[in-house]
């Protein structure tokens, strides 16, 4: 492609995606299997211009003074080649007009005080509902690649992946958990098309381990999504017990299907809600959230997350919670798990739970990690794990384990 036609590639799927009406992988996926033509180097290219550019969303517009996609990327690029990127043409980005010019030659120079929120890189409304100015802006920088392994040990899979020419290590926490330093191709990687691993954030595997599940237990892993933690609960399992994996959406479990097969978890059973019974040892409540704490991973989707939408995710969670109190046995436990920062879904959400059932009681999780895991506890508190970015290097994750007094 010609340097402009990646630019105009770029400025069409931000019209797209700052629309905030679909999430940005869709929009990237749909565009590029709609032009195959588009090499790999130039399809690099454009999804790292266009995630970038997600990431500076808040400081462009607030530098173009304008919402208006073209302005924010005349300013993004005033420093650099104009009339290579804004080359017209058939396929490239329109010429930059001399209204265009003079109105960038007016703008304020670079030397400008960022409001706090826009330097963090969130909308204002969930900028101080969190209050946490470094929490905020370490939402912001890319994620790591997190794997865990499904079979065999973690140093043989290492080596396995090293051989392969993949830079890889230990997680600090995980016991189960490999990290890249990079991106990894997975059609390329032998150790994830073998079964060897699965993608999944640190946070996520330790959530799992730390439900302490056992081949005797009864589970059910409720509003499963992709069915991550009950796959991994199986693996640890080794491949023994049954879990039920439980979602509103049937696609989703459809989805879950050749990942099963893959991984061989033959002892995870889907159920439809009809489905789900009572007297469970475990109740894992993957609960509907903002997915705040995932934004180092989907920086677009705090632009989609309404006030509403939040008031309306902490009802259902709530409604969930109150549900899961019915369905689990005395001396079983209910697991609750969000990859949210925000308060009102996770520690406000079970205080307000405990106050409504008082025959439930917070399980010590730093007895449970210093039972299941090597690593010191990170946590000033075993009650309730909040994890992030700056306190265990990972996604914004809250876990909290509630046992129905016997």
């Amino acid at each position: 492609m010609q340097i402009s036609a990646r630019y105009q590639a770029v400025y069409e799927l931000i019209i797209e995606i700052f629309a905030d009406r679909q999430p940005a992988d869709n929009i990237l996926n749909a565009y590029f299997r709609e032009r195959r033509y588009i090499g790999s180097k130039d399809r690099r290219f454009i999804s790292e211009e266009v995630w970038d550019i997600i990431r500076h969303r808040r400081r462009l517009e607030f530098d173009a003074q304008s919402n208006n996609v073209r302005k924010m990327l005349l300013v993004r690029y005033k420093g650099e080649n104009l009339a290579e990127i804004f080359a017209g043409g058939q396929y490239g980005l329109a010429e930059i007009m001399p209204d265009e010019r003079q109105w960038l030659n007016e703008l304020e120079d670079d030397d400008r005080v960022y409001p706090a929120d826009v330097e963090a890189e969130c909308p204002q409304p969930f900028f101080d509902k969190i209050n946490n100015f470094e929490l905020i802006k370490s939402l912001n920088f890319p994620a790591t690649a997190d794997f865990r392994i499904n079979a065999g040990s973690r140093e043989t899979v290492i080596r396995k992946m090293r051989d392969e020419g993949f830079e890889v290590e230990a997680m600090p926490f995980s016991p189960i958990g490999i990290r890249a330093k990079s991106r990894i191709n997975l059609n390329n990687c032998m150790a994830y098309l073998d079964g060897l691993i699965e993608p999944q954030d640190e946070a996520s595997q330790l959530a799992a381990i730390l439900a302490d599940v056992r081949p005797e237990h009864k589970i059910v892993d409720y509003c499963c999504g992709a069915g991550g933690k009950s796959l991994t609960m199986a693996y640890l399992m080794h491949n023994q017990g049954t879990i039920e994996a439980h979602d509103v959406d049937e696609r989703r479990l459809e989805a879950l299907a050749p990942r099963i097969k893959r991984l061989q978890a033959a002892r995870i059973r889907t159920v439809k809600t009809s489905d789900v019974g009572s007297d469970y040892d475990r109740f894992v409540i993957d609960a509907p959230c903002s997915g705040s704490g995932t934004w180092r991973r989907s920086p677009d989707a705090k632009f989609r997350l309404t006030e509403k939408r939040l008031d309306e995710l902490v009802k259902i969670q709530a409604e969930l919670l109150d549900m899961a109190t019915e369905k689990v046995k005395h001396g079983g436990r209910i697991v609750y798990i969000t990859c949210s920062v925000f308060d009102d879904e996770n520690h406000s959400q079970i205080e307000n739970f405990r106050h409504r059932h008082s025959d439930f009681s917070p399980v010590d999780l730093r007895s449970v990690w210093q039972e299941k895991i090597e690593a010191a506890f990170p946590f000033a508190t075993g009650e309730y794990l909040q994890f992030n970015p700056l306190t265990s290097g990972t996604d914004g994750f809250f876990l909290a384990v509630l046992e129905k007094n016997k």
